[in-house]
């Protein structure tokens, strides 16, 4: 929601409609963009540790599964066109305030879990290129990794007081600068191949150090790689502002996610034919596509360039979803089901200091504690950040279920019992039998805890308020 430096903030009063600005391409980029980002540099390495050379299996399974909730998104947004997402669907189908309200606060901690993550792989890619460049004589210490991330994380926080919003086109040139990085690695890969310096009979190696089964490990690296395939949803709060939704939504919506699936196998197949099993597993935390820039093409300077072109693309990630996190924190506080404290409002800048303050503390005390309790920051992280999505996730595609009683038409239907199969394939990810590490599920209860004692402690405030009401009044501007 935006609002001018000369009128109050006033959520339940009538707002403009949004610009229709977004065509076909535009919005392909966008959800690309969205896509694309941190989650490659994450867990390509923790995946092939899992699973060896197949890599790129576990991919395709969760852009199997993306492909199928992401149906369900369609079918909800072409229903219901405004840009609450997750929880209008949500409070749409089952009606309970206190529902609606774990999926946004889910929605918002996976964005914060999401930008913790985004910095410390931005750190650890920073850190590469200053060795690339000989602007530093060792491999950094994990607390020198912890610090730079904590710096970008204050750093994200004043960029976003100064009100900065999502601009369309500064979006494509960062979009560029994404795939421009991942092309790099990919045509890396395939030279090695064609020059015969690269193992490409690695890519059917299914190897697991702990010796799982194929579909154990396969489940296991499938609810990794799920962090890489998540962003898509965020395009549905880009409904109001493309042109045409119903008519060109779906078919761009499932585009972006079939450009990047594309995208990562091929990163994928490049990281397993490039580099040995020791290698990956010798690889920085967050630093394997690094790793084969390096190895591929040990004679030209490229890898001096890569690393700063993986810090800008990550960077955007991690803004984006500190914008996402501030926002919705500001919204709930509006409608009375977070503190009225959280939702204050700079008289000058009109950002949502409070909610920036907020998320940006939560994230700086989930760095610090996953640093000096997990092996793997980034593992851990991207890891809650599934777990949230996977959740939120699951009741989404239960609510498209629920709503097709509402005899309201759609102008996309995801076929037959497909948000059925979403639904099931979603709520198995999150299970213990995929063997996830179970700091991430303390983490992410941990976060839903903090977000329910806050919702309790609003309840108790508003009850004797007739003229307040802990709940979603404006559900659909809620963004």
């Amino acid at each position: 929601m935006s609002t001018t430096a000369s009128e109050p903030v006033d959520v339940n009063g009538p707002e403009p409609d949004l610009k229709r600005v977004m065509g076909p391409k535009l919005l392909l980029l966008f959800v690309v963009g969205d896509i694309l980002g941190a989650g490659v540099y994450a867990v390509t390495g923790d995946m092939a540790g899992v699973v060896g050379g197949i890599v790129w299996v576990p991919f395709l399974v969760a852009f199997a599964v993306a492909a199928l909730t992401a149906m369900s998104y369609l079918e909800l947004v072409t229903k219901y066109p405004q840009a609450a997402g997750a929880a209008l669907y949500t409070h749409k189908a089952f009606g309970i305030h206190f529902v609606t309200f774990l999926v946004a606060f889910a929605v918002i901690c996976s964005g914060i879990t999401s930008a913790s993550t985004s910095s410390n792989v931005l750190a650890q890619n920073f850190t590469g290129g200053l060795m690339a460049n000989g602007w530093m004589d060792s491999e950094p210490s994990k607390g020198l990794i912890t610090w730079i991330a904590l710096a970008f994380m204050v750093l994200l926080a004043l960029v976003n007081l100064r009100g900065v919003g999502e601009s369309v086109k500064f979006n494509v040139v960062l979009t560029l600068v994404e795939i421009t990085a991942l092309t790099i690695v990919i045509v890396v890969g395939f030279v090695a191949m064609g020059s015969g310096d690269a193992d490409f009979s690695r890519v059917t190696v299914f190897e697991s150090p702990e010796d799982k089964g194929l579909f154990l490990a396969v489940t296991a690296a499938t609810s990794i790689a799920f962090f890489a395939m998540v962003g898509f949803e965020d395009s549905v709060n880009m409904v109001e502002e493309t042109q045409e939704p119903e008519r060109i939504f779906p078919r761009t919506l499932l585009t972006g996610l079939g450009i990047a699936v594309i995208i990562y196998v091929l990163v994928a197949i490049s990281v397993v034919v490039i580099l040995t099993p020791d290698q990956i597993a010798d690889a920085p935390d967050g630093g394997a596509l690094l790793a084969v820039v390096q190895e591929g093409a040990p004679d030209f300077p490229i890898d001096r360039v890569f690393p700063f072109l993986a810090v800008f693309a990550v960077a955007n990630t991690a803004l984006i979803n500190m914008l996402m996190a501030s926002r919705l924190l500001y919204g709930m506080a509006q409608q009375d089901v977070l503190p009225r404290a959280l939702g204050k409002v700079s008289p000058n800048r009109r950002s949502p200091y409070a909610g920036i303050a907020f998320s940006t503390l939560l994230a700086i005390a989930l760095i610090v504690y996953v640093a000096q309790t997990s092996e793997s920051n980034v593992t851990t992280l991207s890891g809650v950040t599934s777990l949230l999505l996977l959740a939120v996730f699951t009741v989404v595609n239960i609510a498209c279920l629920i709503l097709r009683r509402d005899g309201r038409d759609s102008a996309f239907t995801s076929p037959g019992l497909t948000p059925a199969i979403a639904a099931v394939a979603c709520a198995f990810l999150l299970g213990p039998w995929v063997d996830r590490d179970g700091q991430i599920y303390e983490v992410a209860a941990v976060l839903l805890l903090i977000g329910i004692v806050l919702w309790a402690i609003t309840w108790v405030m508003n009850r004797g308020v007739r003229a307040k009401k802990t709940g979603f009044r404006d559900i659909e501007h809620l963004e």
